[in-house]
């Protein structure tokens, strides 16, 4: 599975897919970020396009030191910093690796994004707003 079968997945099996993965390691180093807007869409694949070239590229963990930062802009700046750690997740209470902006970003305190390990190198991460499910995403590592 790679992130153009994830573009074409509905948000009912995407969230089957998030419940059966395990949270693997922490992960390190960059990763290329692709939002899965409207699961299931047509047009999910040039939502993301737009989306990468204009506002969020993926995101640079340092898992040493447990936080990451996130590449936006269309100059991939690394901007809006937040704590990673282990956690129970909000969808199923299961261990998830917890992205958690609230006590490192103005921007973002009310959001929390969630990952779990689909195959060596992906994660499939969850965005939370305020407690309340709002997006997918992928992330990329080389």
């Amino acid at each position: 599975m790679d992130v153009k079968d994830l573009l074409k997945m509905p948000q009912a099996d995407l969230d089957a897919l998030f419940g059966r993965l395990e949270a693997g390691p922490i992960p390190n180093g960059a990763a290329k970020g692709t939002a899965i807007i409207a699961p299931g869409h047509s047009l999910n694949d040039e939502i993301a396009d737009f989306v990468s070239l204009f506002a969020w590229q993926g995101k640079e963990f340092n898992a040493a030191r447990g936080f990451l930062t996130n590449r936006i802009t269309p100059f991939g700046l690394n901007a809006i910093v937040a704590m990673v750690y282990k956690d129970p997740s909000w969808f199923d209470q299961k261990e998830c690796i917890a992205i958690d902006y609230s006590q490192t970003s103005l921007v973002a305190k009310w959001v929390r994004d969630e990952i779990r390990l689909l195959s060596k190198n992906l994660y499939l991460g969850k965005v939370y707003w305020d407690k309340r499910p709002l997006m997918y995403f992928a992330l990329t590592f080389s």
